[in-house]
């Protein structure tokens, strides 16, 4: 599949900004099964310095600065991207998660071992029996990994109700456990938490999905969102694999992934400061329009 990805943000303040810095994180990973051949970055007013790297985690970040008063700041990131299919992996064939566990613990430099990085506690998602509790019947003694990933993701999709009104960035993914309620963000961090105080090694993705009108309905501009979803270390074979607990699926052909982290702190698409704005109205539209090839 081939998806050229458009991306507005816009920022209207209630006085001028005098100054304001960001870093933005928009432009979509190059991978295995996915590639970016072409990514612009439209920032609007011009900004005075501009600067591209690569963080910890691989990400392709921009950091930015204006100067001078404005009242508004628009930001719009396009990317064509192809996505390849990943080749099925038979999930009973994967190896025992308490010997996934284990090798993270590995005194020597092995691949598991460097993925265990991803098995401590973040700023936003904590290490807790509580998760640990919530994870077990999907992981009992000897099952395979990836069985258990598929389980726990079913369980999420199943448990939790998907409601825009019961969280907010600052919700803590205790209460989101607790309450069965949130969004993709939240139930992403909920896995992640479930992993990680099983010992195992998790990150979150940020990232797009398309999303598909009711039949004999047109596409809406603007219809497409940003996603989150997780991807857990099944071993040195299988490597990172992602599960998407929001829609109950093993992510393919339709999720492009932008960054990864630890929690949503280090991967926001767009995170920064402004001086002397007062209130702010945020828009945000993400067209995802798949591309003949």
């Amino acid at each position: 599949m081939q998806y050229r990805i458009t991306h507005k943000t816009t920022w209207t303040y209630e006085r001028p900004v005098t100054v304001c810095h960001y870093t933005a994180r928009l432009e979509p990973r190059t991978l295995p099964q996915q590639s970016c051949p072409w990514h612009e970055l439209h920032i609007h007013p011009q900004p005075t310095e501009k600067a591209t790297r690569c963080d910890y985690f691989g990400n392709s970040s921009v950091y930015f600065e204006i100067e001078g008063s404005h009242e508004s700041l628009e930001i719009t990131a396009q990317s064509l991207v192809r996505l390849q299919q990943n080749a099925p992996v038979d999930s009973r064939a994967t190896p025992a998660w308490e010997l996934v566990r284990d090798a993270c613990l590995a005194d020597q430099l092995t691949p598991t071992a460097v993925a265990g990085e991803m098995c401590f506690a973040s700023p936003l998602i904590p290490v807790d029996s509580v998760f640990a509790a919530y994870a077990k019947p999907s992981f009992p003694p000897g099952r395979p990994i990836l069985e258990g990933v598929k389980d726990l993701n079913r369980r999420i999709f199943k448990d939790f109700a998907f409601d825009p009104t019961a969280t907010d960035f600052a919700t803590p993914v205790a209460k989101v456990l607790q309450q069965r309620r949130g969004v993709c963000q939240d139930f992403a961090q909920v896995m992640i938490a479930c992993f990680r105080s099983l010992g195992l090694p998790a990150r979150y993705v940020s990232g797009y999905l398309e999303t598909l009108p009711p039949p004999g309905q047109p596409k809406l501009v603007g219809a497409d969102a940003s996603h989150a979803w997780v991807s857990v270390y099944c071993g040195d074979e299988v490597g990172w694999t992602d599960a998407d607990p929001t829609n109950n699926v093993l992510p393919g052909s339709r999720h492009i992934t932008l960054a990864w982290g630890r929690d949503f702190g280090d991967v926001s698409p767009l995170r920064g400061i402004t001086i002397g704005a007062g209130e702010q109205v945020l828009q945000v539209s993400v067209d995802v329009l798949p591309v003949e090839v």
